[in-house]
């Protein structure tokens, strides 16, 4: 093959998003905005499922790793993002971009594995209830929830391990708002296929198992709610599934387009779209999606923040004060 300027690249420059000026500050306000409102929602979900005793249950147990997990994950890529939008000079080191894009991939195959693991607490709860504390024990959530990490972060290792072996040479340009492994991997100028190849089949591993035991646990909820003769049980049953599965359609949906491609995927504009919905704008909405339909989560903000036991009470309290 041919290479390009064969001079080792120690830097990376971010194209990230039109250089206008007008264009860069609202980029910057809406982006903070995002960050304070999504690490503050998150931080709340944690420490109100963790110091509420009624809230010591296996679902909340997972969604308190799920806030937790979210609050690192825009960590890893907001914060950057906000002094690139402000700065001409939008560069991020090699070892910067290598750690960047290792934490990113990692959160997000922790995710993919913990969305998975939400979903066989939904099918126990909805198909075994009368087993349910039996089978979704303290020591069973833990370790459920220790795998999800660890299996993230295991497989991500040898991912970035063999793409930062690659050589890049330039056009050192990348051509999204932070680092990730499809635009990386097109500024390498050796033979990327092992890389690429491994990536590939990674992503697959990952993304597809746990969306296979997704699908399963759920063709099972759904058939036994189907069975249910009642109206309101089947109303019920439903919306404890209702949110977890709206997270998981939007997560799955993006990150499949995006990391399960045998091909390198080239880096346009409407990946780097997609990558906000997923990476900035997810992380923001999961906490509404989740809290907004479940009545203990709301009933006990409210009754810790205005000593209201629903939301109508929590509107004219607020307001009144």
């Amino acid at each position: 093959m041919q290479y390009r300027n064969k001079t080792e690249i120690t830097e990376f420059f971010l194209h990230g998003f039109p250089p206008l000026l007008e264009l860069q500050i609202i980029f910057f306000l809406l982006f903070l905005l995002i960050y304070v409102l999504t690490i503050s929602e998150n931080i709340i979900i944690v420490i109100t499922i963790q110091l509420h005793p009624k809230l010591q249950k296996p679902m909340y147990f997972f969604l308190s790793n799920l806030a937790f997990l979210e609050i690192c994950y825009v960590s890893v890529t907001i914060p950057n993002l906000l002094v690139n939008v402000l700065t001409e000079r939008k560069s991020i080191s090699f070892t910067g971009c290598m750690t960047q894009l290792f934490f990113f991939i990692s959160l997000m195959c922790t995710e993919c594995v913990l969305l998975a693991v939400m979903a066989f607490d939904r099918y126990v709860a909805v198909c075994h209830p009368l087993h349910y504390v039996r089978i979704m024990s303290h020591d069973l959530c833990v370790k459920l929830s220790l795998s999800s990490w660890v299996s993230g972060f295991t497989i991500t290792i040898i991912k970035v391990y063999f793409i930062s072996k690659l050589s890049f040479c330039g056009p050192n340009i990348i051509n999204h708002f932070f680092c990730d492994i499809s635009p990386v991997l097109n500024l390498a100028c050796i033979d990327m296929s092992l890389a690429e190849l491994v990536d590939f089949i990674l992503a697959l591993v990952i993304l597809l198992i746990p969306l296979l035991v997704t699908a399963i646990s759920y063709i099972c909820i759904i058939y036994t709610i189907l069975k249910i003769s009642s109206n309101d049980g089947r109303r019920k049953a439903f919306s404890t599934c209702a949110s977890h599965l709206t997270v998981v359609t939007i997560f799955f949906s993006t990150t499949l387009f995006i990391y399960a491609r045998p091909k390198k995927a080239k880096s346009v504009d409407a990946n780097k779209l997609i990558s906000l919905l997923y990476a900035v704008f997810t992380p923001m909405i999961n906490p509404f999606i989740y809290c907004l339909r479940n009545k203990e989560i709301w009933g006990t903000l409210t009754k810790y923040f205005c000593h209201k036991e629903n939301l109508p009470e929590l509107f004219s309290v607020c307001t009144s004060k």
